[in-house]
Parts: structure tokens; sequence; C-alpha cells
């Protein structure tokens, strides 16, 4: 009876321990995520500020393209573009696409409401952003 008692309380420590190890594992890393890099991001705040400082913001990143505030809400990495964001994409300045890291496979950079968004083309999943102070 006390190697009954044995074999089935190891039989419960051990898949305690297999489903604590499997709690440490985090699924939700960011490990394949693709980023701007603060380099990106502090190139195109200066980028930005200059040009917006002498009028001269392409299409899509002036501060009469800012998006309502619904639809700004709506605009989150990880996300997935809603068809009214969809709507809005315009294609990224040549001038900012050179200063910008090349998109992966499958990835654009796109202007969306005065933001530079990286998106995946054919699931419209956000995966980054630069926002700019306007």
């Amino acid at each position: 009876m006390l190697l009954a008692i044995s074999v089935a309380m190891s039989g419960v420590a051990r898949a305690d321990g297999h489903g604590h190890g499997k709690h440490d594992r985090d699924d939700d890393d960011d490990h394949g995520r693709h980023y701007y890099s603060d380099h990106d991001r502090g190139e195109m705040r200066d980028w930005y500020h200059e040009r917006d400082r002498d009028n001269h913001l392409p299409p899509g990143l002036a501060k009469r393209d800012r998006l309502p505030p619904g639809l700004e809400r709506q605009l989150r990495v990880r996300g997935t573009l809603p068809p009214g964001l969809r709507k809005k994409m315009m294609p990224c300045p040549e001038e900012v696409e050179r200063r910008l890291p090349p998109p992966p496979v499958g990835c654009a950079h796109v202007v969306i409401g005065g933001h530079v968004v990286l998106v995946n083309q054919s699931s419209y999943v956000v995966m980054d952003i630069i926002h700019f102070e306007m």
C-alpha cells in the first residue's frame, strides 16, 4: 500500500514539474517580431521635425492627415488593420523608405494617418509603428 501511494505521488510530482516548466516558457515572446530600432525612430523623428519646421512634409505625414480618434485607437502593434484603416494606407514616400531598413519579406512600410507603419501585406497585421508628435 505504501508503495502504491509512493508511485501515485511520484506521478503527480512529475506531472507538476512538467507543467511548471511549460508555464516558464513565454509563448508570447517577441522572438521573430520585427521592430524599428531606436536608431530608426530617432532618424525618422529628426527627419520629420526638420520637414515639419519647413512645411515640406510629404502627403500622408502632414498634420492635416491625422486620423480621427476612433480610427487612431484601432492602429495598434500586433493588431489587424480594419477595412477603414486599410483604405487610409498610402505608400511610404521614397525619401522615408530610404531612411528605413528594408522591410521583411511579405511586409511593407506604409503611411497611415501621419504614422509610418510596418504591416504584413497579406494578413494586415501591424508589426510596428513610428508615431510622430504632432
